[in-house]
Order: C-alpha cells, then sequence, then structure tokens
C-alpha cells in the first residue's frame, strides 16, 4: 500500500512537472546571473580590447582596424553563446532579455537581475580591456556617434538581430551560434552605426574613449533606437502570428521556456 501511494504520489509529480510552464518555476539563480555577467564582460573585453589593437595596429586605415574589430567580435560572440548558452541562455543583451519574456520564454520576475547583471557585466568587461592595454579604467569617449543616420542604423541592426535569433531557435536551435555571430560581423559593415544592438553594449562603450567607444550623450538616441528595434521584431512576429516556439500567438501555456539560443 506505501509503495502504492509513493508511485501516485510520483506520477502525479512528474504529470504537474511536464504540465508547468519552465516561465513559471524559479529561474535566474546565481548561476545563471553569474554566466550572464561573465559572458557579457568577456563580450565587451572583446569588442573594446580588439578595437584598440586593431586601432594600434592598422596605422590610421579606419577599414582595416573595422574588419579586425568585426572579425573578432564575430568570433568571439559564437564561442561564449556556444560556451555559456547551456547555462544561462547567453542572452548578455538586454533586448534579448526583453524580448524572450515578451514571447513568454523567459520569467518577467528574473528580467531585473539579467539586465543589471549584463550592465554590470558590460562594464567589467570595458574595464578589464583598458586596463589591458594601459589606459585608465573608465574614461568617458569623445567618439561622435549620432544623427538620423546612425540612429536608423542601430534600429536596422537591432531588428535584424532579434529576427536572426528567434527565427534560428525556432527552426534550428544549434545554428544560433553561427547565425549570431555571422550577423553582427556582417553589419558592423551593413549598418551607418556599425551594430551596437545592445543597449548594455551601448552604456560600457561611453566609458572607453577609444575605437569602439560611444559618447555619453549620444547613448539615449542608440538606446531609443535599439527598443524601437525590439519592438519591431516583436511586432512582426505577432504579425506571423507565431512565437518563436512555433505556437500561435498569445498560446504559450504549453511551451517549454528557452533561452536565446534555444540550449535551455
Amino acid at each position: 500500500m506505501a509503495n502504492a501511494n509513493r508511485r501516485s504520489r510520483e506520477v502525479r509529480r512528474i504529470q504537474a512537472d511536464i504540465s508547468e510552464p519552465k516561465s513559471a518555476r524559479p529561474r535566474a539563480g546565481w548561476r545563471e546571473v553569474s554566466a550572464e555577467l561573465l559572458g557579457t564582460a568577456f563580450l565587451l573585453a572583446g569588442v573594446v580590447g580588439s578595437g584598440i589593437m586593431a586601432e594600434r595596429l592598422s596605422q590610421g586605415n579606419v577599414a582595416l582596424a573595422l574588419l579586425a574589430n568585426s572579425l573578432a567580435t564575430g568570433a568571439l560572440l559564437v564561442a561564449l553563446i556556444l560556451a555559456f548558452g547551456p547555462t544561462s541562455g547567453a542572452h548578455f543583451n538586454p533586448a534579448v532579455t526583453l524580448t524572450e519574456a515578451i514571447f513568454g520564454r523567459f520569467p518577467w520576475k528574473t528580467v531585473p537581475s539579467y539586465l543589471m547583471a549584463q550592465i554590470f557585466g558590460g562594464l567589467l568587461g570595458v574595464a578589464a580591456a583598458n586596463r589591458m592595454f594601459d589606459l585608465p579604467l573608465f574614461v568617458f569617449s569623445r567618439h561622435v556617434r549620432t544623427g538620423g543616420g546612425q540612429w536608423m542604423g542601430e534600429f536596422v541592426a537591432t531588428l535584424g538581430l532579434l529576427l536572426v535569433i528567434v527565427s534560428c531557435a525556432e527552426r534550428k536551435p544549434a545554428a544560433v551560434p553561427y547565425a549570431v555571430g555571422s550577423y553582427i560581423t556582417a553589419a558592423y559593415w551593413f549598418t551607418s552605426s556599425t551594430s551596437f544592438a545592445n543597449p548594455a553594449v551601448t552604456i560600457a562603450r561611453c566609458v572607453s574613449d577609444t575605437f569602439a567607444g560611444i559618447r555619453p550623450q549620444d547613448v539615449a538616441g542608440f538606446i531609443l533606437a535599439q527598443m524601437g528595434g525590439t519592438a519591431a521584431a516583436v511586432l512582426l512576429r505577432w504579425f506571423w502570428g507565431k512565437t518563436p516556439q512555433g505556437e500561435p500567438a498569445g498560446d504559450t501555456s504549453s511551451q517549454p521556456a528557452t533561452g536565446a539560443t534555444g540550449f535551455e
């Protein structure tokens, strides 16, 4: 009798576990948040560090410096998503985290911890890059990045990045790291803003007066454009009538939550 009761309780537990959406379960513990912080830190160290190295070695050839910066960033993104995806989903980007939450693939209650980890991780990565090249930890950038063309570039860059992520996560999750790395490498060149496409990256890059920097007074315009691109990506997915998991829009009750990479 006792064995039968135990089996009955176990069956009920398994059924509840299957039926409960992952987005409603406790998430974003110290492992996930620390992975987001560390991954974003490495991303910014790569973006800023490769920009400094490229500028110093290119002898004034801006095109060559941008090529080196874009290749290093794209390759690093592939490696970081593969490394941190199974732990945190490898968002590294508030726009990605918000999009995942809007589509019900990530719980809203854990969004603030991810956003803080991404912002602080970005600042940590910039400080590390600056010190590696014997620069002050933080110096406000004087690199001018403003105007309608630049803002349009950020809108397009963010829209494209999110569409690549959600579309690949739906159809071929294993390809997401390579798709994201390839897209960012290309977007460095086809967008006027060189594709920041990330509010945390934008904030962090304003405290490095180097090749990858952006003036603090230009940050707000970039972030507004990025949020516009995020909104457009969400609207497009709703217009197509499917969430990133392939369910009709508004019906995510039976779908597990996954990170941007599809590893979770």
